[in-house]
């Protein structure tokens, strides 16, 4: 059994507005399939999951409105930054994704991506949308661990 440490993780971009936006309900490791130019820019942390979501069809997944920044020395072989790219994931995961999307109303949103040993991954999150009163609730406790962690420094 392979063991891996924090340091063979490298996390290249982070969808931060995913918890303060959703509620997470399961998370799954998905690889993806990158032209040469798009891991390249990967590498170099060229990402942006702001505005990326997941869909899929039952058979297969993707991955839509993620941005990978062209990489400057592809030159005439470089990608388009906005293309869909697709997941690899098991079929049983894209089943249960499918179901649960389909049924009960969910959305599938990335929330990392990050390079595992050299390959690209992307965590991508079963969520359910927050109401406006639950972000609110989640801002007051923010706000209070803040003022929590602000009074203990002073001490």
């Amino acid at each position: 059994m392979l063991k891996l440490t924090l340091m063979d993780v490298k996390i290249v971009a982070r969808n931060r507005k995913a918890r303060f936006n959703y509620h997470i309900l399961e998370t799954f490791e998905a690889g993806l399939a990158l032209k040469g130019s798009e891991i390249k820019s990967i590498r170099a942390g060229q990402v942006s999951l702001q505005e990326a979501y997941v869909r899929t069809n039952g058979k297969e997944a993707w991955l839509v409105g993620a941005h990978v920044a062209p990489y400057e020395q592809a030159g005439l072989f470089n990608h388009d930054p906005n293309r869909e790219r697709k997941l690899l994931l098991h079929q049983r995961e894209i089943h249960k994704l499918w179901d649960e999307v389909r049924i009960k109303g969910m959305t599938i949103i990335p929330i990392k991506m990050y390079l595992k040993e050299g390959r690209a991954k992307v965590e991508i999150g079963l969520a359910k949308g927050k109401r406006q009163y639950d972000k609110r609730e989640s801002i007051k406790k923010r706000d209070l661990a803040r003022e929590d962690s602000r009074r203990s420094k002073g001490r």
